[in-house]
């Protein structure tokens, strides 16, 4: 098994470089609006510019995929990095300190490197494949597990939002059964965006839901779950690469991961 133990280092430096741009713009940056009706901020682009010209000095014959300037580099290069430099906008603008930063490398498509960094909290949760998952606070650095529950009534079960479900589906999204998945889990909470697959990770929580998802969102928080031993799928048992497949499950056992599946899909469609 190759190691990445230098592209894991890059990663952290490169999530650093996007904080220096992120931390001086919390709280007091304007908000526009994308084609697609999602926020962004002057912090989005410019920790991403950073991160990008970082790469581009030390990974040159890297490709690039970026949620604020797309994608870029060699078409056959072997190697991705995938960033997303602020990940929970819409939280980012209004105050709330837990959003995060995600960096990921692609190693022919497989997520082999993440780094979920909160640059408001000082806290990161990183990996790569072969090296378990890792948790950095102001006191130092531990190896984290997730916490393995089998039964969904056992379990705190997690979301972010209610888009894409048996709430507030529109019509050109699966309207997922969350709301069988709040009356049957042990446990259930709102928590925002990349935070609550961090918090499988360091095996505070047991699953948590994504229906909705970029590749820029996915990518860095695969290595850190499954190298914390725990399940990263996509919601649709159909989609072959987790990265792209549209939606995120993230649990600390397989069975676990079956069941939320199994009962978020919609009355008529199988798992």
């Amino acid at each position: 098994m190759p190691s990445y133990s230098d592209d894991l280092a890059l990663a952290r430096s490169l999530a650093r470089t996007a904080e220096a741009e992120i931390l001086p713009r919390f709280r007091s940056v304007a908000v526009a609006r994308k084609p697609d009706g999602t926020e962004v901020t002057e912090a989005d682009r410019a920790a991403e510019r950073v991160m990008r010209d970082r790469l581009a000095e030390e990974r040159p014959d890297h490709a690039v995929l970026g949620e604020e300037f797309g994608d870029t580099g060699p078409d056959d290069a072997r190697y991705r990095w995938v960033l997303d430099p602020v990940d929970g906008t819409a939280g980012f603008t209004i105050g709330v300190p837990l959003f995060g930063t995600l960096v990921a490398l692609l190693d022919d498509g497989r997520p082999v490197v993440g780094v979920i960094h909160f640059p408001a909290l000082d806290e990161t949760v990183f990996a790569a494949e072969g090296a378990g998952c890792w948790f950095r606070t102001d006191e130092g650095e531990q190896r984290v597990h997730v916490n393995a529950v089998d039964a969904l009534s056992d379990a705190t079960v997690t979301t972010t939002a209610l888009h894409s479900s048996d709430v507030t589906a529109t019509d050109d999204q699966t309207p997922y059964r969350l709301t069988d998945l709040v009356r049957q889990a042990g446990k259930f909470r709102f928590v925002t965006d990349c935070l609550q697959h961090a918090l499988v990770a360091r095996g505070r929580t047991h699953a948590a839901v994504d229906t909705l998802m970029h590749p820029w969102d996915v990518a860095a928080l695969v290595p850190c779950v499954r190298e914390a031993g725990g399940v990263a799928v996509p919601l649709d048992s159909s989609a072959e690469d987790v990265v792209f497949g549209g939606s995120l499950l993230t649990a600390s056992t397989e069975s676990l991961a079956h069941e939320v599946r199994r009962l978020l899909h919609p009355a008529g469609t199988t798992d």
